[in-house]
């Protein structure tokens, strides 16, 4: 499935007054994030392994709301993605991924960024362990 498949289907299951169709989609967003952030104090609460299915389903709830979100918005998940993407490499180029401030990437004096023409590569490692999936 990719995201414009996705879209369309949750315009399809999105039922909620439309009236308050982004609020209604906002209010959803943090109340499934909380969930998620529930089942990971647990973990650590009850020092119990990780549930990721478990987790994954809270996780498919936030995906709905975001999903839902945009299409209230009018935008594509795609074009979310990219922009993000691009906030990001901006920023590290800009030595300003720590931090915070929506748009701390413009805010810093030019001789500090730090360019690179070279791609990025994003390693995801093991969770509990500080080593790349792949290794």
């Amino acid at each position: 499935m990719n995201t414009q498949e996705y879209q369309t289907i949750i315009k399809k299951t999105a039922i909620y007054p439309k009236e308050i169709g982004l609020a209604y989609c906002a209010m959803g967003l943090t109340g499934e994030a909380g969930e998620v952030a529930d089942k990971i104090k647990k973990i650590y609460r009850d020092n119990t392994e990780v549930d990721a299915p478990a987790i994954a389903k809270e996780l498919g709830d936030v995906l709905w709301y975001i999903t839902a979100m945009a299409n209230e918005l009018g935008t594509d998940l795609e074009t979310i993605m990219e922009m993000n993407y691009n906030k990001l490499i901006k920023r590290r180029e800009t030595n300003t991924l720590s931090g915070s401030g929506d748009n701390r990437e413009n805010e810093v004096d030019a001789k500090w960024a730090v360019s690179s023409t070279e791609p990025v590569e994003f390693t995801r490692y093991h969770q509990d362990e500080n080593r790349p999936l792949n290794k």
